[in-house]
């Protein structure tokens, strides 16, 4: 383990850990299978509200939208707290998927996703590394321009 929780990891780059974001569905942000915690799609929420929507390349940009995918990251990292009561329980991100609300002609989504990616680098050092994906799509909920989900294994 590193010498400094994720918590307090989060705090010294400037970020707080959110409240869980409440579903816009029927849903719930988090479930527990075995040792893996999967997150539903985490949408930019800040208190409560999307930072921005709209299109990616067209109404959002790709800088912004990468600063969107990491807000993502940490409400998923909120909902995988929610389940498992403490981000220092957290053996390895596996598995991110990132979906990009995007406009017909933009095709830099990874760089998008890049966003949610570097910030469990950051965070986590090694057990932020993962496998992903990066998808552009027409539209996501309350025309979000961004969204994430985590597969998280735990200990």
């Amino acid at each position: 383990m590193p010498s400094a929780s994720v918590e307090q990891k989060l705090s010294e780059l400037g970020y707080t850990l959110p409240e869980v974001s409440a579903p816009v569905a029927s849903y719930v942000p988090a479930v527990i299978s075995g040792t893996h915690v999967y997150t539903a799609g985490q949408l930019p929420f800040v208190d409560g509200s999307l930072e921005a929507t709209g299109k990616v390349g067209a109404e959002v940009d790709q800088e912004t939208a990468a600063k969107l995918a990491a807000t993502c990251a940490l409400n998923a990292l909120a909902a995988v707290k929610s389940v498992i009561g403490d981000l220092d329980r957290i053996k390895r991100v596996v598995k991110v998927v990132g979906f990009v609300a995007s406009d017909v002609s933009f095709t830099m989504q990874p760089h998008v996703v890049n966003g949610a990616s570097n910030l469990l680098g950051e965070v986590l050092g090694d057990r932020g590394v993962h496998a992903r994906s990066a998808v552009g799509v027409a539209v996501l909920p309350l025309d979000a321009p961004v969204e994430v989900e985590l597969v998280v294994e735990f200990e």
